[in-house]
Order: structure tokens, then C-alpha cells, then sequence
């Protein structure tokens, strides 16, 4: 019988090995080198590889980042026969612990845009932002999809400790805000996963923003860019938002950015656009003819 099934990522460095049931429910464990692999035998097993870089177990695969020193059309087969022959031996995945609820807290936000609030746990919940306009966006959160659930959740965006949700406005957040807080809190004390960044598809806008990319934009682009990473994204997230460069055109000196989360379709953000950002890059880049468009997420 087949164990496993070896599926790409979007990030090509990292693969995933799907068992045919579970080997870690409701847990998931990110290894960086041996000397972490306390509670797992089988990634410590996994680090005598000299590819190897990161281990990550979760429900039922575990996924592996490689050094570049490999291809995975290499090896992948290789580690896929190691770990069905480690299963199949009795080898312990993880070691086996009483669930303990891992206490969190959970704090609503208001955002500049009424439409949304921001809910501040007090644990990281992803290193990469994900964007879910519907249900149909959401393989790569478990967290985003249950909280569609609510027929008054528009839209869900989540970044590092926060999600910011966006409603229908046939409910009033005094009406809701409790109820979306009190289910955050207990999704992630039971030990739910929020986000599987090996699902996350980077977008055409982020790949712009990508070192390998970044290299080949115009130096202005690049400067646009480092000015939004550096000065703007800081002060978007705390509201609850993102910003993504789009481009810029030498002709008429239009740069476009994309807004996520709070910042998307907010009443404010032509304001902020033109008398925060557009004034900023107009100083930064000596060029007062600069033009900022939003491109809403």
C-alpha cells in the first residue's frame, strides 16, 4: 500500500511527503536543526541528510526545506522510501504528550476602514501574509475557512498575530465582535493550525518584491519599493492592513500599489494615498510629479 504521496509547494525549496492518515492531528512542530528535534526521532533522523535545512510536521505529511546544494528530482524518492521504511519499522514521528490548551488571548482592533476589525492574538499565527476574498481561497488556512462560516464574514486577511476580518454590513461589530474574538481564541487553544504557509501561492504582485525579481526592476521601482517596505508596511499593519508595490511608469511617473486587508476598499485610503504615501515618495524620490493609484487587493 502506497504511504505517502510527494507534492510541490510554492516555494520550490520546500516539498511536501502526505501520508495516507495522520501522524500528528491537532499539532504542528517546525524544526530549524537537530538540536530541536527533541520531540520528534524522525526529524532528527531527517537532519543526517546534508540537504536538509527544515523540517515541518503537521497533520498528515511532513514538509521538508532543502539547501540549494540539491535538486528534490534528486532526492524526493529517496526520502519518500526513508520515511515509509521508518513508519513501517514503528518509528516514532513524535513523541507522544498529554494536549495541553496553550493559553491565548485574543483583542479586537478597531481599523480605520468600518468594515473591519482586527483581531491581535498574542502568538504568531503566520510569517506570511494570506489574502481569502471568499471561501474558495482558503486551502491554505484552516483558521480563514471556519471563520466563513459566519454568514456575515466578507473577506479575511491574516498576517503575523492578527486577522483582519471584513464584514457584510448586515451585522454591526457591537453585535459580533465578541463571538468572532471568543472563536479565534479557541481555534488556536485547541491547537488548530491557522495557516499552512506550505499552501501559500505567491502572487504576481509579491513575486515583484522577491529578491530575484527585485534585481531586475528600474531603480526607481527598486527605491519605491524599499521606501514601502521600510516607512509605509509598518504603519499599514498596525491598522490592519498591507501595501504591494505594482509598478511604476517613467512616462507619467504613476506608481500603482495594491491595499490588502483593512487598507482594501476603506473610505480613508484616498486620503492616506495622496497626503501619506504619494507625499512621502514625492520627498524621498525628489520628484513632485509623482502619482500614487491604489489597485485594491
Amino acid at each position: 500500500m502506497k504511504l505517502i504521496t510527494i507534492k510541490e509547494t510554492a516555494n520550490p525549496s520546500i516539498l511536501k511527503f502526505e501520508f495516507s492518515y495522520f501522524i500528528c492531528p491537532n499539532q504542528n512542530y517546525e524544526f530549524k536543526n537537530v538540536d530541536e528535534c527533541a520531540d520528534s526521532p524522525l526529524a532528527k533522523q531527517l537532519f543526517y541528510l546534508p540537504f536538509v535545512k527544515t523540517v515541518y510536521i503537521s497533520g498528515n505529511f511532513i514538509a521538508i526545506e532543502k539547501f540549494s546544494i540539491v535538486e528534490w528530482d534528486d532526492v524526493k524518492f529517496d526520502v519518500a522510501e526513508q520515511l515509509e521504511n521508518y513508519v513501517n519499522a514503528g518509528g516514532e514521528v513524535v513523541i507522544a504528550k498529554e494536549q495541553k490548551k496553550v493559553a491565548v488571548t485574543v483583542y479586537a482592533e478597531s481599523t480605520p476602514n468600518p468594515a473591519v476589525m482586527k483581531f491581535v492574538a498574542s502568538r504568531l499565527l503566520t510569517k506570511q501574509i494570506l489574502e481569502c476574498k471568499n471561501i474558495d481561497e482558503t486551502a491554505a488556512s484552516p483558521l480563514a475557512k471556519a471563520l466563513f462560516s459566519f454568514p456575515y464574514v466578507k473577506e479575511v486577511f491574516i498576517d503575523e498575530n492578527y486577522v483582519s476580518v471584513t464584514k457584510y454590513a448586515v451585522n454591526e461589530w457591537q453585535e459580533v465582535t465578541n463571538e468572532i474574538r471568543s472563536f479565534i481564541r479557541e481555534f488556536i487553544e485547541n491547537g488548530n493550525i491557522a495557516v499552512d504557509e506550505t499552501k501559500i501561492s505567491v502572487s504576481e504582485k509579491q513575486e515583484k518584491q522577491q529578491i530575484a525579481n527585485f534585481d531586475h526592476l528600474d531603480v526607481t521601482s527598486q527605491k519605491i519599493i524599499n521606501i514601502i517596505e521600510e516607512y509605509i508596511k509598518p504603519a499599514v499593519a498596525s491598522d490592519g492592513g498591507n501595501i504591494l508595490f505594482d509598478s511604476y511608469s517613467e512616462t507619467d511617473k504613476r506608481v500603482k500599489v495594491v491595499l490588502q486587508g483593512a487598507c482594501s476598499g476603506c473610505p480613508s485610503s484616498t486620503f492616506t494615498l495622496k497626503n501619506g504615501i504619494e507625499n512621502m515618495l514625492k520627498e524621498m524620490l525628489h520628484d513632485q510629479d509623482i502619482v500614487v493609484e491604489a489597485l485594491n487587493g
